[in-house]
């Protein structure tokens, strides 16, 4: 019998991602969501590293708007879809400083962060492997307007304001956008 270090790393990471959906729930009022993701095992391990490591699979983003009118897209190229600006955390950056780090890189804007929007419960699977993580996505409120890309990582092509009646079809997770939007203005 060969041993599958697989089920203690999933373990691990689903106490990470506790420890880090309280700490994010506990101090704002977001919206909370959930969501399936089934991937391929070297995928799986992958994800579950990072949740034992951050306690979020896809690290933070941010939702950042002017007067809740309009908001900030990034074009992820390896995606082929708007994005909502943000990345996993460099060395011991919490979510947060990760989220706004992102938002400047990805799409120059500088921001006054006023909580957590949103929080979605990400389940990852594989075959019997499963665990959980936090995606977290911060509230921001412009400071400045003109979006400009200065993405180190090279997969961010195009950052542009769009109105939140007027979202692009192919923006990722358009849908929870929109029902944040009607929950928050």
């Amino acid at each position: 019998m060969t041993f599958d270090d697989l089920w203690f790393l999933a373990d691990r990471a689903d106490q990470q991602a506790e420890q880090a959906y309280h700490r994010l729930v506990d101090r704002y009022d977001p919206l909370e969501l959930e969501r399936v993701d089934r991937v391929s095992r070297g995928r799986f391990r992958t994800l579950a590293e990072r949740i034992d490591r951050w306690g979020a699979p896809y690290g933070a983003h941010t939702v950042v708007h002017r007067d809740g009118e309009a908001l900030v897209l990034v074009r992820h190229d390896a995606v082929g879809k708007w994005v909502l600006p943000g990345g996993a955390p460099d060395g011991g950056e919490s979510l947060r400083e990760a989220a706004r780090r992102e938002l400047g890189e990805e799409a120059g804007v500088d921001a006054s962060y006023d909580g957590l929007a949103m929080v979605t419960r990400v389940e990852v699977r594989h075959g019997s492997y499963a665990t959980w993580g936090v995606l977290p996505v911060f509230e921001a409120r412009a400071e400045t307007t003109e979006p400009a890309v200065s993405d180190p990582d090279g997969e961010i092509s195009a950052a542009r304001w769009f109105p939140f009646d007027a979202l692009p079809e192919d923006t990722r997770d358009r849908g929870d956008l929109l029902e944040w939007h009607d929950r928050r203005f």
